[in-house]
C-alpha cells in the first residue's frame, strides 16, 4: 500500500488565467524524499559495514534501485559481541520530501549478524514495526514481511556489494524494523490489504515524489487484487473517506476488503475489476465526481478538467428544472450549486438519478464487461440520495 496517509494527485499541467478550487495545492512544495525501501537497504549496508569493519560509519553510499547512488546520515551506529556472535546495528531516519507520508521521520533500522558457514545467504527478515502479511494477493509470502520485491532486491544487492569476501564462507541475517511503525500503519489501509502489525518497505524506484499519482494508482490495483484472492466478487469503488462510509452503510452484507478507494483514478479501477473478473461493481460518489465520470474522463481531479455544466444543466432540465434555473446552472463552477438549487424545488432524487444514469451509460461505454453496474449516491455529508442499477440506465 502506499506509504501516504492520504494520497493526493499532482497537478496535470497549466489552467492558467482561471483560479479554481484545490488551486492552493500547487503552492505546496516539490521536494523529492526517500522511500522505506531505500532507507531500508541504506541501513543494512551501514550495518553490514559495521559487522564487516568493527564500525558502523557515520554515514554510507546507498545505490537506489534506479542506479542513482545517495549519501545518508546514519544514526544509532553500534557494533555487539564478538567473533560469530557480533551483531551490527544502524538506523537512517526517513526523509519523505515535501510528500504528506505516513512514514515521513521514521527511524528505517537494520540488524545485522552473521550465519556461520551458510555461504552467499542473505537472510531477510521484518522485525518490529514491519507489517506481517497474512492475505494472498501482495506478491508476497503469506506469513512473511510486508518487504515488497524491489526493496527486497535493493537491500541485498547493497548488503552484497559490501559483504566483502564474507559471503563467500558465511551467510548473514537481515532484520529490518521500524521503531513505532505498529502506529504509523493505523494511518495507512495496510490492515485492510492484510498487512497487519507495522508498515510496509516500499518503493521501486527508492524515491519519494511528492503527492504521487503513480503511488495511489498502485494501492488502487493492489486492493483488487487482494479482493480477488480472497474470492470476492464484488467491488465497491468510492473517491474518498466520506463516500466510502457512506457505500460500507449501504452495503453491510460485503466483506471489508471489497471497498476500494479509488480517488481519482476511474480508469484504472474499472480496468483491474475487469482484468480480475469481478461480478458486480459499485460504485459510491457525490454529485461533483458523478458528473465527471458521466464526462467518461479516466482520471477526475479537477486539475485534469473542468466539470462539464452541460451534463448538469441537461440533467436539471430532464428533471423539469425551469429554463432560467437550467442556464444559472450551465453558467455555474460545480455540480454542488446544481443539486443546493435543485433541492430547494425538490428534485434531488430525481437529478442524482438523472445524473447517475448518464455516469452508467458513460462507463459501461468507456469500460465494457459482463459486470453489473450499481451507483450509490450520497450528498456532501455523506448521506443517502438514491441507488441507480445499470438496467435502469441502458
Amino acid at each position: 500500500m502506499s506509504e501516504t496517509a492520504n494520497p493526493a494527485e499532482p497537478p496535470f499541467g497549466s489552467h492558467a488565467g482561471k483560479v479554481r478550487k484545490g488551486d492552493g495545492r500547487r503552492q505546496r512544495g516539490n521536494r523529492t524524499g526517500f522511500t522505506t525501501g531505500a532507507c531500508s537497504a541504506a541501513a543494512a549496508r551501514a550495518a553490514t559495514l559495521g559487522l564487516v569493519n568493527g564500525e558502523v560509519p557515520d554515514s554510507v553510499l546507498c545505490r537506489l534501485p534506479n542506479g542513482q547512488e545517495v549519501n545518508f546520515a546514519v544514526i544509532d551506529g553500534r557494533v555487539e559481541g564478538e567473533g560469530v556472535e557480533r551483531t551490527a546495528h544502524a538506523a537512517i531516519v526517513k526523509d519523505a520530501g515535501d510528500d504528506p507520508d505516513a512514514t515521513n521521520g521514521a527511524h528505517l533500522t537494520a540488524d545485522v549478524r552473521l550465519l556461520p558457514n551458510r555461504a552467499g545467504e542473505i537472510v531477510l527478515k521484518g522485525g518490529p514495526g514491519v507489517g506481517t502479511v497474512t492475505k494472498e494477493g501482495l506478491g508476497l509470502e503469506v506469513g512473511g514481511p510486508a518487504i515488497n520485491p524491489v526493496p527486497q532486491r535493493n537491500i541485498r544487492d547493497n548488503v552484497t556489494a559490501v559483504a566483502a569476501e564474507l559471503l563467500d564462507h558465511d551467510g548473514l541475517e537481515v532484520v529490518i524494523s521500524v521503531p513505532g511503525g505498529d502506529e504509523m500503519a493505523k494511518k495507512t489501509l495496510n490492515a485492510r490489504l492484510g498487512i497487519l502489525g507495522g508498515i510496509s518497505i516500499l518503493g521501486t524506484t527508492g524515491i519519494v515524489r511528492p503527492y504521487s499519482t503513480a503511488a495511489f494508482r498502485a494501492s488502487v490495483v493492489q486492493a483488487i487484487d487482494v479482493a480477488a484472492y480472497q474470492g470476492q466478487t464484488s467491488v465497491v469503488f468510492t473517491t474518498g473517506g466520506r463516500s466510502e462510509k457512506f457505500a460500507m452503510r449501504q452495503l453491510p452484507e460485503l466483506d471489508e476488503s471489497c471497498f476500494v478507494q479509488m480517488g481519482d483514478f476511474v480508469k484504472a479501477a474499472f480496468a483491474s475489476a475487469n482484468k480480475q473478473r469481478m461480478a458486480h461493481i459499485h460504485v459510491g460518489a457525490m454529485a461533483g465526481k458523478l458528473t465527471k465520470m458521466g464526462q467518461g474522463l479516466s482520471v477526475t481531479h479537477a486539475w485534469r478538467a473542468e466539470i462539464d455544466r452541460d451534463l448538469l444543466a441537461d440533467c436539471a432540465r430532464e428533471v423539469g428544472a425551469q429554463p432560467d434555473l437550467v442556464e444559472e446552472i450551465r453558467a455555474a463552477e460545480t455540480a454542488r450549486f446544481a443539486a443546493e438549487r435543485l433541492s430547494v424545488l425538490g428534485l434531488t432524487v430525481d437529478f442524482h438519478r438523472a445524473l447517475a444514469k448518464k455516469a452508467i451509460r458513460s462507463l459501461k461505454s468507456c469500460y465494457p464487461g459482463p459486470y453489473h453496474l450499481t451507483v450509490h449516491v450520497c450528498d456532501f455529508e455523506g448521506r443517502f440520495i438514491v441507488r441507480v442499477e445499470e438496467n435502469e440506465a441502458l
